[in-house]
């Protein structure tokens, strides 16, 4: 039995003081009571306790790019459509070793950022030439053991990718390691069960079709089929020529496709979903699917801005996640979130509530929204939910003599990941002091990992 003790928590009844979390053997918390008098030399003394979100969309891989793409390409007009082609180059590299290395560093990352989990969408499946390994899995079980190292809660979504634009071109040079027609699918999503069994019970399988120009209209509702009851994660309304793609192929614009040919419900994460109509902000934000937003990858390649303030006027559910890992950072995430929405609208606190300050509204919501994209039974400091856990440390200069909600704010939009004491993901005590138990291994390992991929540039 763990047990912690919290001068301040955030749990679902709201702000507590001096309480006592204590979490069972399995890593569900199993009380939470007043601390009363004395002290057990075994409790866990923190500051304040919170939940500690899901990180909603990653691509693992793309983490040893970060800082490599920012020269200009070879168009005057550099976009996410030249970023993309030398993402391609980059990853024809990429052996199963050096992606395990990778995606640890990146877990290891989150979770020193703050967060319990990744989701990680995860299309890099075969060879360079597109030749699936001789396990199907290969990439998928190195995914699963990077998340065995580094303690992660992990939601893996493998993904089906088939063509190379809404027209069912074949896909081009870049796109081989991500192919597979449905019956290669099926079997890299049966390896993908295997691998993930293998890791402690919080972890969860869900399916992604990657996006309307991926797949056909008949294999994006099979793949949503497969797993009925875990997640499912969709590309939806990233860029402006995608929009245009889907509706000169489809007849409609993706959010409106989308809203008039697939069941959406709770199941369903709709990844960055950042040109949208007003009434299809609102549409969609009732349908209970969760709006999976990456404000600091969005902002890096362009991406447009994501209408936070409707979509939660109309009760629409958020996560975060930091999908080309450019920059892991639960602070900087949110931040971003809010400042664009300010930035638009000449507003301040554009997402505060006259309940909630903007860094209590956002952390909360993120960590419910990120728990049902997740597929996770988290979200909440509550009995009963995953131990998923962020303490934030009280001594830190920028929340020092803070009390509730201010807190918050001060990590929010004053702070960074050092304000970071403690993270346990499903009561596994992952980082202590702000820093990850198996730092130095982990870093080590991606060293060595990334040094030849560097040294090819």
């Amino acid at each position: 039995m763990t047990v912690i003790r919290a001068k301040q928590a955030l749990t679902a009844r709201g702000w507590e003081n001096d309480v006592l979390i204590s979490i069972n053997p399995d890593g569900r918390i199993s009380s939470i009571k007043d601390a009363g008098t004395g002290s057990d030399p075994d409790t866990i003394q923190v500051g304040a306790l919170v939940p500690a979100p899901a990180n909603s969309h990653s691509h693992a891989f793309q983490r040893a790019m970060a800082g490599l793409t920012e020269k200009r390409g070879d168009s005057p007009t550099d976009s996410f459509w030249t970023w993309r082609q030398l993402m391609y180059r980059f990853l024809d590299a990429l052996t199963p070793d050096q992606v395990e290395a990778i995606a640890a560093l990146v877990q290891m990352e989150m979770l020193e950022a703050g967060y319990a989990t990744n989701v990680e969408f995860h299309y890099l499946h075969h060879q360079p030439d597109g030749q699936p390994y001789d396990n199907p899995a290969e990439m998928a079980e190195r995914i699963c053991a990077a998340a065995a190292t580094s303690g992660i809660g992990l939601t893996l979504l493998p993904v089906q990718y088939q063509f190379g634009g809404c027209d069912q071109r074949p896909l081009g040079p870049g796109q081989r390691r991500f192919g597979n027609d449905p019956d290669r699918y099926a079997d890299l999503l049966e390896g993908s069960q295997t691998a993930i069994s293998q890791l402690p019970p919080d972890r969860v399988l869900g399916v992604a079709p990657h996006s309307l120009r991926a797949l056909s209209q008949q294999s994006l509702k099979a793949v949503a089929a497969l797993r009925p009851d875990g997640p499912v994660h969709l590309h939806l309304a990233e860029q402006i020529p995608e929009v245009e793609e889907v509706q000169a192929h489809w007849g409609a614009r993706p959010v409106e496709w989308a809203l008039d040919n697939l069941v959406l419900d709770q199941r369903w994460c709709l990844i960055h979903i950042t040109q949208m109509t007003a009434q299809e902000t609102k549409t969609l934000a009732r349908t209970g699917s969760v709006a999976g937003l990456c404000p600091l990858t969005e902002a890096s390649l362009g991406d447009g801005i994501f209408d936070g303030v409707h979509w939660m006027q109309s009760g629409g559910r958020i996560s975060v996640g930091s999908d080309s890992n450019i920059r892991i950072s639960l602070a900087e995430e949110l931040r971003q979130l809010d400042t664009s929405q300010r930035l638009r609208d000449h507003s301040r606190a554009a997402l505060a509530t006259a309940e909630q300050s903007t860094g209590r509204r956002l952390l909360e919501a993120v960590s419910v929204g990120g728990a049902q994209a997740a597929g996770r039974g988290s979200g909440w400091i509550e009995t009963g939910q995953w131990a998923d856990l962020l303490a934030l440390d009280l001594d830190h200069l920028d929340l020092a003599g803070l009390r509730g909600d201010t807190i918050l704010d001060s990590f929010v939009f004053a702070g960074d990941s050092r304000c970071v004491q403690h993270v346990w993901s499903a009561g596994r005590h992952m980082v202590r002091n702000g820093r990850h138990i198996r730092r130095d291994q982990i870093a080590r390992a991606y060293r060595k990992a990334v040094a030849p991929l560097r040294d090819g540039l």
